[in-house]
């Protein structure tokens, strides 16, 4: 008698094997049979019709504070992710010393858009070393699984104070601390070691972040203790020179980022994407990556299923927010604000109007519309490169901002535009498919729980079923789609437990209707602490979504079920 059975169901089982029909036991939590299973369960999951998929494995998320009060980790909770990694771009809360906590949520809020009073009034700070901050995070009931690698700024600050905040050199004492605190962390779970080294992730007082100019000594020695540990363990780069396309700097780069995973035996994984600035650069990322793991290295470029992208709308981000004009109507209720937006006085004033500052969002908002696009109430990530906001107002000969106004007031103001910021400089994303056919390539960069008020890329996991592997006509293989964010993202980060329907593995299982699968129009709520506002992202389609064998998703409820657990680096294979 099994605990469960699910029956009859379509499984991919994520190793990149042929789908099958077939029926999955699951006992304590863990799979115990795969195929025609005879005998009989306490519960039985009847899947015929149905996709059954391992739970998906993401490896770039930012739910660092989150975690610490939604056990559902929302949006990708409803994604069908089953284990979310933390502690991305080099910024995390572990280890921190007291005095310095408002400065590392300060930080945070900086770098990655998450509101500081949310974090304020959610984080219970019951840790200062990383080791209490894992255990802190076990102790609060979850359903979605957490893991986490060590930020760079974190490390720096806890040992340097307001040095390693400006991004002085260590001393060689210091340098060691900061190596023996990565060894302290890898002991206790940590899965690995990130650090950032581009000009676009800042202080709040507009400075490099803590690490950005580290030298090449230190990176060194804290990855040498990631390395020396012997049981997986990955460092994350968020290198400079790709977001600004310029060779010369990416070239430096993935050198020493290869000379890192050489002498460590680490992994070392980076974000890269096509841009605008040089569109063809992202082919030389992965020769380079490519050439360097033939010498020996492990080099992972990480790249994004999707267009890397902001979205527009009167209730968040977009490009007449810091107007005067529009900041006077920022206090009014939603319903008022509303009506003064379609009041034709206001709309000439706010599209007469421009930003007093001299800033990157200036700069950023100069002029979007060409790779700017409506996302409709069926988003659509990969639009005709024709249909956009610059196209469009010419063919109707008016200004671009115009045009973009006035569809923001569609959906009662609510309305979205999404503007492409990398990804589809060919006004396609034939080059993300080529990115995501290589071996070398892990697919990530999703943020969740990150840039709240312009980006919601938590679903890239469900973008990677319908759009790659149901609608579009030049797509990928059902198998290849599965397994590149299951079994891929889990190993890649040496997780071995869970990521295949295969016996013996953790029961993280989603099961899907394919045909009714679909991302739901983005919606930003005010449901952080404090009050603090998000854009989220529903999914329809997801069926249940099983963590260790139980349901904690049905139909994109919660159930109330918390099985989650942190996946530490330090308990594979034990």
């Amino acid at each position: 008698m099994h605990d469960l059975i699910i029956r009859g169901g379509t499984i991919v089982d994520g190793t990149g094997s042929s789908s099958f029909i077939g029926d999955i036991a699951i006992d304590d939590g863990k799979i115990t049979a795969v195929g025609q299973v005879s005998e009989d369960a306490r519960e039985i999951i009847d899947a015929e019709g149905l996709l059954v998929t391992p739970g998906w494995v993401d490896t770039h998320t930012h739910y660092d504070g989150q975690a610490t009060w939604d056990p559902l980790l929302t949006p990708s909770g409803w994604h069908g992710v089953t284990t979310a990694i933390m502690g991305n771009c080099g910024v995390g809360f572990a280890p921190v010393a007291p005095d310095h906590r408002d400065w590392m949520i300060d930080l945070m809020e900086s770098v990655e858009d998450i509101s500081a009073d949310a974090l304020k009034a959610g984080i219970d700070w019951q840790w200062v070393s990383f080791p209490e901050y894992l255990d802190a995070l076990d102790r609060m009931p979850r359903a979605i699984n957490v893991g986490s690698y060590v930020g760079h700024c974190a490390l720096r600050t806890f040992v340097m104070g307001e040095r390693g905040a400006q991004d002085e050199d260590p001393t060689e004492a210091e340098t060691q601390q900061m190596a023996d605190l990565m060894s302290e962390a890898m002991e206790a779970g940590a899965l690995g070691f990130s650090t950032s080294r581009t000009a676009i992730h800042l202080t709040p007082g507009g400075d490099p972040i803590p690490g950005t100019f580290a030298k090449e000594a230190e990176l060194m020695a804290i990855a040498n203790a990631v390395g020396s540990y012997g049981n997986g363990g990955l460092v994350e780069v968020i290198a400079a020179g790709v977001e600004t396309g310029e060779r010369e700097i990416q070239e430096t780069e993935i050198a020493l980022m290869s000379r890192l995973s050489l002498e460590s035996g680490c992994a070392v994984t980076y974000l890269t994407a096509q841009i605008g600035k040089d569109p063809d650069l992202w082919r030389e990322s992965f020769r380079l990556a490519e050439e360097a793991n033939a010498a020996g290295a492990m080099l992972i470029p990480q790249v994004s299923c999707r267009p890397v992208g902001m979205l527009f709308s009167f209730e968040s981000e977009n490009p007449f927010a810091r107007f005067p004009s529009f900041i006077e109507l920022k206090g009014l209720p939603q319903p008022d604000r509303l009506a003064a937006l379609r009041d034709p006085e206001v709309k000439a004033r706010i599209l007469a109007d421009k930003d007093p500052a001299l800033t990157a969002w200036t700069q950023l908002f100069a002029n979007p519309w060409p790779l700017t696009f409506e996302l409709g109430e069926v988003p659509d990530y990969e639009p005709d490169p024709d249909t956009n906001i610059k196209t469009l107002s010419e063919k109707q000969g008016r200004e671009p901002a115009e045009l973009a106004y006035e569809l923001m007031l569609k959906n009662d103001g609510q309305a979205f535009l999404f503007c492409a910021t990398a990804g589809f400089s060919d006004g396609n994303l034939d080059a993300t498919r080529e990115m995501l056919l290589s071996s070398t390539s892990m697919v990530g960069g999703s943020d969740g729980g990150a840039h709240c008020n312009f980006i919601v890329d938590a679903g890239v996991p469900t973008f990677m079923l319908t759009h790659w592997a149901r609608d579009r006509k030049d797509g990928l293989p059902l198998e290849m789609v599965v397994r590149k964010q299951t079994s891929d993202t889990a190993r890649r980060n040496g997780i071995t437990d869970r990521g295949e329907l295969l016996s013996g593995q953790r029961a993280d299982i989603n099961l899907i209707d394919l045909e009714k699968l679909t991302s739901l129009a983005p919606l930003l709520v005010n449901d952080l602490p404090a009050g603090g506002s998000r854009l989220i992202q529903r999914a329809e389609g997801y069926v249940a979504t099983l963590v260790s064998g139980q349901v904690i998703m049905k139909n994109g409820e919660d159930t109330g079920a918390r099985p989650g657990s942190v996946v530490r680096l330090s308990q594979m294979g034990r």
